[in-house]
């Protein structure tokens, strides 16, 4: 079950220091709010799949179930309820403001993560069985 995969592991690093960029230089409507949305559900099954070898959809549900709660939180004003207002990071890494489209963006990162791993199998069954084949010669 645990295991290091470093594939994940740099897919992980780069969409963390994607989010930086974003959090640092975008204040936009459309990439700060909604693509940093889709990668930061992106990133947490890219960073759970380095360390856990689990199928691809329990991580999937996994994180999506991870995101709703965050985003429920949000809902609830659990910064304020924790006295943590005045933190910059816990209003950053919690959220402050509940959006039904922020549930979407996760639903489309996790529907990325799906249809690409889905995809990335296929491809990797088909060059097994390729390999396979050109060694029987």
């Amino acid at each position: 079950m645990l295991t290091f995969n470093k594939n994940y592991f740099g897919f992980a690093i780069l969409i963390f220091l994607i989010e930086i960029l974003i959090a640092l230089y975008m204040n936009d409507p459309f990439v700060r709010p909604y693509l940093g949305d889709v990668l930061v559900v992106i990133l947490m099954y890219c960073f759970l799949k380095s360390f856990l070898k689990i199928p691809v959809l329990t991580v999937a549900i996994v994180v999506l179930f991870f995101s709703f709660t965050v985003e429920f939180l949000q809902f609830l004003n659990i910064v304020e309820k924790l006295g943590l207002g005045k933190s910059k990071i816990a209003r950053t890494v919690i959220g402050t403001s509940f959006s039904w489209i922020d549930l979407l963006t996760y639903l489309f990162g996790i529907s990325i993560v799906i249809v690409t791993e889905k995809f990335w199998m296929k491809t990797q069954n088909k060059v097994m069985i390729f390999n396979h084949f050109k060694n029987l010669k």
